[in-house]
């Protein structure tokens, strides 16, 4: 980072190893292997990093012991509904990259990528919704253990964070972990300037964080089948604003991919690659 407070290149936590096959409609697990190749052919300087996997200790600090065992050891469903030994082997990587990112945002005081999703959905002591293990509240409860006092989380998927509001609610975390969940509160293309309009003050609530968990979610998108509401550009604008005003205001932001259904996946791809973008714009040195 520059003494103006921008970064060299922009740090990307990524292994093969929180990549596996589902067998799932929810591209999500495979993902972040295509992601990251795509992002690697813009014109952004990227650091990739390959983080630790989150141990079985730190993902149960967001949920019930009990439940982290049976779905790593292949007794329970994982939130794809099934019992692949290949994605439960996965899932400490994906919640330790968003450890990692979240980690990184506080040290360097701008921010850090994590490209998996996968989290939202998942509850204290059940998956569900294409999510297992919710590294949102995985990394805000292993970095509260750590010394920080706020971390917040603004979950722009197209979807309710049902499992994020529900482990908060748990644990008793509402006053350490401010959440807001943009599908309990939009839904229409009626509503796309008013959210957007607002997003200068949302961003604004979680000052005092030291650390906001930002998921980019591409399911919001007009032609997502499990979405439909804002257009490409809207989209871009939306991380735009993010990223824009969290810089202005001194908030670190560690953001991650979620939703995105659209097929072929290449117009997933895309979507994601406007929020590197303006990530990019927000962050780097190079101000692509």
């Amino acid at each position: 980072m520059n003494n103006q407070g921008l970064l060299a290149a922009i740090p990307v936590y990524f292994s093969p190893a929180l990549v596996a096959d589902a067998h799932s409609y929810s591209p999500s697990a495979g993902k972040p292997a295509p992601v990251v190749s795509s992002w690697q052919r813009l014109a952004i300087p990227l650091d990739l990093r390959v983080p630790e996997p989150a141990t079985r200790a730190q993902l149960a600090q967001a949920h019930d012991p009990d439940y982290v065992d049976a779905v790593l050891d292949g007794r329970s469903d994982n939130g794809f509904g099934n019992r692949l030994p290949a994605v439960a082997a996965s899932l400490p990587h994906t919640s330790g990259a968003m450890l990692a990112a979240a980690r990184s945002a506080r040290a360097n005081g701008v921010g850090a990528v994590a490209p998996v999703s996968g989290f939202h959905h998942a509850c204290y002591d059940h998956g569900g919704g294409f999510c297992t293990f919710n590294g949102l509240m995985v990394a805000a409860c292993v970095l509260l253990g750590e010394g920080a006092r706020r971390v917040g989380i603004l979950d722009f998927d197209q979807h309710y964070g049902n499992g994020t509001a529900d482990i908060i609610r748990r644990l008793g975390l509402a006053a350490a972990v401010p959440h807001y969940t943009a599908g309990a509160h939009y839904q229409s293309a009626s509503q796309s300037a008013e959210f957007l309009a607002r997003i200068p003050e949302l961003v604004a609530s979680f000052v005092g964080c030291d650390v906001l968990l930002y998921q980019a979610g591409a399911d919001p998108h007009v032609d997502d089948p499990l979405g439909g509401w804002l257009t490409t550009a809207q989209l871009r604008e939306r991380d735009r604003l993010v990223f824009a005003h969290a810089r202005r205001l001194g908030i670190p932001v560690a953001w991650n991919l979620a939703g995105g259904y659209q097929q072929p996946l290449d117009r997933v791809l895309a979507i994601h690659d406007h929020t590197m973008r303006e990530c990019g714009a927000a962050w780097s040195m190079g101000r692509v």
